[in-house]
């Protein structure tokens, strides 16, 4: 597969945002995708916000098991990270996200109630495209406050939304300017983090049947009825199964390649950790 990069002109630009607004916040809330959560973090926005609070959110947790995402959860809090689990649609995620939130501040929030300040913490949320940082805030405010999309790139401006102890400052999803680690780049190439546009999709699924016949061959087995063999080889057991042939009896890959990768990105395949 080729080699996979993408970084637009606007999210120089919202890199550049968020330096701008770097002063007016109090914390960031970064969000990664459950399923791939260390390829998801971007360490150029580590580095940016390295003089403030840091809440980490594993989005999506329910798309992998939960003792993979509480031993992704671990793994941060070695190296002295807030993170938490939590689906956007599961309120008592939710909950427990917003928890971790005013648990991070409870000592600004203390000083600034002692001088009888009363104003809300500001966080910006922050992280690669597709991670649900939009979903989260909306979750978080119990409404549709800002725009959310299930593709790379809805959010474009920054966003302000009030809560109660909290004003969260939506951005757009940004992408390290370069990738020194191709698997890394595949995985968020699979979880929809990349343009689409930008992607040969039979080369992508081909490398995703790939990484899943050596993890969770058992979940290949339960989907498409494959047991083993090559890339291209279960592609074609796909393609049988599914009924993607052409006139003639050739194998449609185009199609396969799609329904492969929607099957995954929407968990029809089964709970899957890449990380």
């Amino acid at each position: 597969m080729k080699h996979l990069q993408w970084f637009p002109g606007h999210m120089t630009a919202a890199t550049r945002m968020m330096e701008e607004n770097l002063k007016a916040v109090d914390g960031v809330i970064i969000v990664l995708d459950a399923r791939a959560p260390f390829s998801s973090v971007n360490r150029k926005l580590d580095g940016l916000f390295k003089d403030k609070k840091i809440l980490y959110a594993l989005n999506k947790c329910d798309l992998v098991e939960s003792k993979d995402a509480l031993s992704a959860i671990k793994k941060f809090r070695e190296e002295n990270k807030t993170a938490v689990a939590v689906c956007a649609t599961d309120k008592r995620t939710v909950d427990a996200l917003y928890g971790a939130l005013l648990t991070l501040f409870k000592d600004k929030l203390a000083r600034n109630k002692e001088k009888g300040i009363f104003k809300p913490m500001r966080v910006m949320v922050a992280g690669i495209p597709n991670t649900g940082k939009s979903t989260i805030i909306n979750a978080l405010s119990g409404g549709k406050k800002t725009q959310t999309g299930n593709k790379a790139g809805i959010t474009r401006g920054k966003q302000w939304v009030r809560l109660h102890d909290l004003e969260l400052l939506d951005t757009p999803g940004t992408m390290p300017p370069a990738f020194d680690d191709q698997q890394s780049a595949l995985r968020l190439a699979y979880i929809g983090s990349m343009n689409d546009a930008n992607i040969d999709f039979s080369d992508l699924a081909f490398e995703l049947l790939k990484e899943l016949r050596e993890k969770y061959p058992e979940l290949l087995k339960a989907r498409y009825g494959i047991e083993t063999g090559e890339p291209l080889e279960m592609m074609n057991a796909v393609c049988v199964r599914r009924g993607f042939l052409l006139r003639g009896g050739d194998y449609d890959y185009e199609r396969c390649a799609a329904a492969v990768i929607d099957d995954f990105r929407k968990g029809r395949i089964g709970k899957i950790f890449l990380d």
